[in-house]
């Protein structure tokens, strides 16, 4: 078998290597999945560049997000037979409840991820894929689409029918948190940094899109398009929690689940104040929001946004293109 090792955090590229290995043999509790796909997010650029938040090991096999066949399980693993199709949580030991300090430990981080062709994986951090999807499409979900769905339901309060949701730009939570909050009922107000990206915004549900090159007001677009009353969520990718603040309507939610922009202003707690908005950090989610948000894309059919597919020997190509910020959609590695 052979598996992809980097370094070190911060090695970039020239950190990633693949070698070969004896393909192990799972001990108890423990499945050894034939992973088939894998797809990358922005904690993976991050991870290269040195720049992630949680521990990341020497010579880890990154990644964490892939999909694949049960080959074989060791004994007590009883949750899992040969044959199913399954994806591995990004955080094994959370299984519900909110994160903890005891669950820091994760795939592609402190322990090996899934650029590999055969991943041993605890049983309890395994969940069953929905039927309909391809092992492609099925491995874009463990970070980004959990991490959309926590955005929009883990408050306890969640989305309901009618409310605005805003999401922002074309990445994987965007677009994740766009197709979920249409199908939980909401109106939904996409942002974009061109008219190009409108389009395509507008097939997957989007009641508004808008365009912040032509509008760099996009905060002040969105209270326009809500009557002054400001939407119910923000789902802020970037950072820019001073906009979102200005957007967000009272009492609203904002979920903060990224910072793609790396640098932001600094956010004023007199407006946070007067907003009454609740402000809340997402750090993807845990087993059981996994296992909650496949019972939404199963019963509404929804399939996850893929730009490009790219062979497990062109790995490093698919980081490239992935980091060149000009995807619409998923970055997606197939394994042999």
């Amino acid at each position: 078998m052979r598996s992809y090792h980097l370094s070190h955090s911060g090695a970039g590229l020239s950190g990633l290597s693949i070698r070969e290995h004896d393909t192990p043999a799972p001990g108890p509790g423990q499945a050894l999945v034939a992973v088939r796909a894998t797809s990358l997010s922005f904690r993976e650029l991050m991870v290269l560049d040195g720049t992630y938040v949680l521990p990341v090991k020497p010579d880890v096999v990154p990644v964490s997000d892939g999909a694949g066949e049960v080959v074989a399980v060791g004994p007590g693993a009883d949750a899992v037979r040969v044959g199913d199709r399954v994806a591995a949580t990004l955080f094994p030991s959370w299984q519900d409840g909110p994160f903890a300090v005891e669950h820091v430990a994760q795939r592609g981080g402190s322990l090996d991820g899934m650029l590999t062709e055969f991943a041993l994986v605890d049983v309890d951090s395994l969940v069953t894929v929905p039927t309909h999807l391809t092992y492609e499409e099925a491995a874009t979900l463990p970070c980004v689409a959990v991490t959309a769905w926590n955005a929009l339901t883990g408050d306890g309060a969640g989305v309901r029918p009618g409310d605005t949701v805003v999401v922002q730009g074309s990445g994987g939570v965007s677009l994740f948190a766009l197709q979920f909050a249409k199908a939980l009922g909401a109106r939904v107000i996409a942002t974009t940094g061109g008219s190009a990206k409108t389009a395509r915004l507008r097939r997957l549900g989007a009641d508004a899109v808008v365009d912040y090159a032509a509008t760099p007001d996009w905060a002040g677009e969105v209270r326009s398009l809500t009557g002054g009353r400001g939407a119910d969520r923000i789902v802020d990718v970037a950072g820019l929690l001073h906009e979102s603040v200005r957007a967000v309507a009272l009492a609203g939610t904002i979920a903060c689940v990224g910072f793609t922009g790396r640098t932001a202003p600094p956010l004023d707690p007199h407006a946070l104040f007067a907003s009454g908005a609740t402000l809340r950090s997402v750090a993807v989610g845990s087993r059981a929001q996994f296992t909650e948000m496949n019972g939404l894309i199963e019963a509404h059919g929804l399939r996850p946004v893929i730009d490009r597919v790219f062979p497990f020997d062109e790995a490093a190509d698919a980081y490239r293109h992935y980091a060149a910020g000009t995807s619409f959609g998923k970055v997606v590695i197939r394994h042999p």
